[in-house]
């Protein structure tokens, strides 16, 4: 119990932050899937985007926690809520489920959940330092991220590209109405 106490009186205010935006991730990505309304169970997981790009400023990668924000809090998380409410959803299917599933589910979380916490128990699993004097300021800025992308990834970053480039020509293909077809 006293390294625990010790533990709290060695943090700074960044490390209490740090603390209360990965209790708060834990609580809403719980939520997401406790949820029994799907629509809360979205706005759960935006909310666990924002913690998640809140540790990402805090790891001093602000690009990372915009592009997070943007892209999977508002664009992907939008398709995902406009999904679910095209969806026909009705009492029967959420009450088809047996209890077998439900079962193994419970098996398989808890098998996890053990298998975080020797993990983390264990003495080879230490978290790593930094030193004040090692630290580099420029560690998460987009600087440092085109330069990456554009030397040692060049290859990766490019056929990343092509694919959704072919993905959006697709989606174009998929989406586009032929001479004769109704309009709705």
């Amino acid at each position: 119990m006293t390294e625990f106490l010790s533990f709290f009186k060695t943090l700074t205010p960044t490390g209490y932050l740090f603390l209360f935006l990965t209790v708060l991730t834990l609580f809403s990505a719980i939520g997401v899937v406790t949820a029994r309304n799907p629509i809360y169970s979205v706005l759960a997981l935006i909310a666990t985007f924002f913690c998640l790009s809140g540790h990402y400023v805090l790891l001093n990668a602000q690009f990372l926690a915009a592009v997070n924000i943007i892209v999977y809090a508002g664009a992907i998380m939008v398709l995902f809520l406009f999904t679910i409410m095209f969806l026909n959803l009705r009492k029967e299917d959420e009450e088809s489920k047996t209890n077998l599933t439900k079962m193994a589910s419970v098996v398989v979380g808890g098998m996890l959940m053990i298998m975080l916490i020797t993990i983390f128990r264990a003495k080879s699993a230490q978290v790593p330092t930094v030193s004040a004097t090692s630290f580099s300021a420029k560690t998460g800025l987009v600087e440092n991220l085109g330069q990456l992308l554009y030397s040692d990834y060049i290859l990766p970053f490019e056929l990343a590209s092509v694919l959704f480039l072919v993905a959006m020509v697709g989606a174009v293909m998929l989406g586009k109405r032929e001479a004769g077809d109704r309009h709705f």
